[in-house]
């Protein structure tokens, strides 16, 4: 019975699952990115290591999302049918019959790999200008996050991708919002202790 199913199982199927769990694992690991960036960036977890550990874990967790989001849509330039070009997968909205949620997720990561090359360089720019660009990682969570949900509802997913990936983008919106909120007003709720 293994061998038969084996044998009716295309290259293609492989490589379609190997696109879905890295997309999947790109996506826990952004959401886990953009809230340990919040946490470090707010000092609110200074307290568990040294600042050093802690940027060096959102480095960690941002190069796990960008690995993982590169092979997702490396997987869809192999197919042996319906493959997509190295074209239509890296210039958004110019290639004609290019579908939506391809383009929010092609903008996403490109927007990542952008702030990632520019954080390697911070050191040779303003801070201003650095992090006016780091902090679009918002907008491009935004995107892939959208992007995610058009992927689940068209491949049929959607119950089942959606419930975890609620989960995750839950917290991740709270801790976004939380970091633009003024610190006198997270102290007023509570949320935050008057440092004396």
């Amino acid at each position: 019975m293994t061998v038969t199913f084996l044998a009716q199982a295309s290259p293609d199927a492989g490589l379609r699952h190997v696109a879905q769990y890295s997309a999947r694992l790109s996506y826990v690991f952004m959401c886990l990115t953009l809230c340990w960036g919040v946490l470090t960036a707010t000092g609110w977890v200074r307290n568990i290591t040294g600042r050093k550990a802690l940027r060096g874990s959102h480095l960690a967790l941002a190069m796990l999302t960008l690995a993982f989001g590169v092979v997702h849509a490396l997987c869809f330039l192999f197919l042996s049918s319906g493959a997509l070009s190295l074209a239509y997968e890296t210039i958004p909205f110019f290639v004609p019959g290019a579908l939506v949620r391809h383009e929010l997720g092609i903008v996403g990561l490109e927007l990542m790999l952008a702030i990632a090359i520019t954080a390697t360089l911070h050191r040779f720019t303003s801070y201003r200008r650095w992090l006016w660009l780091h902090r679009m990682a918002y907008a491009a969570v935004g995107l892939t996050a959208v992007h995610s949900l058009f992927g689940a509802i068209e491949n049929g997913n959607l119950a089942t991708d959606w419930l975890i990936g609620t989960t995750l983008l839950v917290p991740t919106v709270l801790l976004s919002v939380l970091r633009f909120v003024p610190t006198r007003a997270l102290e007023r709720i509570g949320l935050l202790e008057e440092q004396i």
